[in-house]
């Protein structure tokens, strides 16, 4: 009987529910379809097409003023013209905003004029004496 060596970490392996499966053993990295493989060439084609005609403009001896980049240019877009891409105006967000641009001045104005009415009523009664140049208070 022939000595046998111990079976690899890759056929020893079981699925675990609380880690997930690395992507050495998982099946949808090496098991791919004709379509898959199809799909990925195309991308791949399309790439190299575009870093070879960004290369060409970088290495032209009369390069043009403005060396286009697509990437460069649909990251520059995502950065600054679509800021909110997932916001929707809703109720709940208008609501939200009012309670919270409006809510703290709301807050402040009750507490500030309260106090000076409180201030006001202890100066009538006498129990307040106002100093005559009082900047603050």
């Amino acid at each position: 009987m022939a000595w046998a060596p111990p079976p690899s970490a890759a056929k020893l392996y079981r699925p675990n529910r609380f880690v997930s499966l690395p992507a050495e053993l998982d099946p949808a990295t090496y098991d791919t379809s004709p379509e898959k493989l199809r799909a990925e060439t195309e991308r791949l084609a399309i790439r190299s097409r575009l870093k070879r005609q960004y290369l060409l403009q970088l290495n032209d001896p009369s390069p043009p003023a403005v060396i286009e980049n697509p990437a460069l240019i649909r990251w520059v877009h995502a950065k600054s013209q679509n800021v909110y891409p997932t916001f929707r105006l809703t109720p709940r967000t208008s609501f939200l905003g009012a309670v919270y641009g409006l809510g703290p001045l709301l807050f402040w104005i009750f507490v500030l004029k309260a106090d000076r009415d409180r201030k006001e009523k202890r100066i009538q009664e006498g129990k307040l004496k106002r100093s005559p140049f009082s900047v603050f208070f």
